[in-house]
């Protein structure tokens, strides 16, 4: 069962509570330590909050090109992760996030990069608004990134599984390849959907992170930022 702690902050807009959500995930970045860091908004409010609080790291593992460069304007050294030992904890959004902690990532397209990292670290801690809780993944397009001559196999593999697939229009990832955004799914077990599609080929990976889902979430309300799992809410 998850365990839930409050810390009381007045908050309304949205950019006041992805402040306050990545100010409270520097509890986990321990000084002198190598972190794991994903992409998105909230995720750019850690850098920054990273950047003011005057925290050292020997350096920081990237999800993507665009957090890449915002780690390094706040002088933070960016390292291969094939070169590190060991990644104590991995810090990210979420797109949408249910009560088990799974999620619905790769809204900015960064998906397999962001699974790579989160499968590599200790611990995985999730910053994200209220806004994206909900009771069944699937409201938020699933992304599935995908080869470019698999495109049209993904599609009407989706088709058959009840959803409405959508070539996310102009985009490549990091990795070169085509982003699928997938609505019209109630995802009521994403364990099984996600070792599902990823195992069509031409699949890289799918938005879903329930196989390795989040080990703590940092939910910020206007009541305050909710810790969920806080049993594991230590330094790494």
């Amino acid at each position: 069962m998850l365990l839930i702690f409050m810390k009381n902050i007045a908050m309304t807009d949205a950019l006041t509570l992805k402040k306050a959500v990545a100010k409270e995930a520097l509890r986990w970045v321990k000084p002198g330590s190598v972190i794991g860091v994903g992409t998105g908004s909230t995720v750019d409010c850690f850098i920054e909050a990273l950047g003011h609080s005057g925290i050292k790291l020997a350096g920081a593992v990237s999800s993507s090109h665009r957090t890449e460069e915002k780690l390094r304007s706040i002088g933070v050294e960016v390292l291969d992760l094939n070169k590190i030992p060991e990644l104590g904890v991995y810090i990210d959004g979420a797109d949408e996030i249910d009560s088990s902690l799974s999620l619905i990532k790769g809204g900015g397209g960064a998906l397999t990069r962001e699974k790579i990292v989160a499968e590599a670290a200790k611990l995985f801690v999730c910053i994200a608004d209220a806004s994206k809780e909900v009771e069944v993944l699937g409201r938020f397009p699933l992304p599935i990134e995908v080869l470019p001559m698999a495109q049209a196999l993904i599609e009407r593999k989706v088709r058959e599984m009840g959803g409405i697939p959508c070539l996310r229009d102009g985009f490549i990832t990091d990795n070169g390849n085509l982003i699928i955004d997938v609505s019209g799914l109630s995802i009521t077990d994403p364990v099984s959907i996600e070792s599902k599609i990823n195992q069509w080929p031409g699949v890289v990976t799918c938005g879903l992170f329930a196989i390795r889902r989040a080990d703590v979430a940092c939910i910020a309300t206007p009541d305050g930022v909710v810790v969920r799992n806080p049993a594991v809410c230590t330094q790494p």
